[in-house]
């Protein structure tokens, strides 16, 4: 939650306490958050996390929630040796459905370089040695996957997996 729309993190942990959720952790100014919910659906808990935030600051983001569980399991799943890649150049697009459709070939079109890229389940995993600032193939995944996303390197992924710890 970067850019034109500012949502401080204490202004966003006071949200989802109102809504219930507790032990509520942010990472830095980054919209990561790690909370513990009885919520039955992540659907609508993340339904009412937009909408809260929309009253309070006239937006409305996508949020997209994992559990614990998912988030280990995608760093299980992951193809990529994490012991001999930098943890910034390693990112975990999470989606919010599984991709029905996506466009592999144009994919496999935009991978330049050392880039490389997997998608398992609900997780596009994308390999970019010389970074993503000017990677066509990170400016596309989403497009190419015809689903939201929200993309995390290795070294945020670890900094919340340690929040769960």
């Amino acid at each position: 939650m970067g850019g034109r729309n500012r949502l401080p993190m204490a202004e966003l942990r006071t949200i989802l306490e109102g809504l219930k959720c507790h032990q509520v952790q942010t990472v830095l100014q980054s919209g990561n958050v790690v909370f513990q919910s009885t919520a039955r659906s992540a659907t609508r808990l993340a339904a009412s996390i937009t909408t809260a935030i929309e009253e309070q600051f006239s937006f409305a983001p996508a949020v997209l929630l994992l559990t614990a569980e998912a988030l280990r399991q995608a760093v299980i799943d992951n193809p990529f040796p994490t012991d001999t890649v930098d943890g910034a150049t390693l990112h975990y697009y999470f989606l919010d459905e599984p991709a029905c459709e996506p466009d592999v070939s144009r994919l496999e079109q935009l991978a330049v370089g050392e880039e490389r890229w997997h998608l398992h389940e609900q997780v596009f995993y994308l390999w970019a040695p010389d970074g993503i600032g000017r990677s066509k193939l990170a400016a596309s995944v989403e497009r190419c996957l015809q689903v939201t996303t929200t993309a995390r390197n290795q070294k945020t992924v670890d900094r919340l997996l340690a929040l769960l710890d």
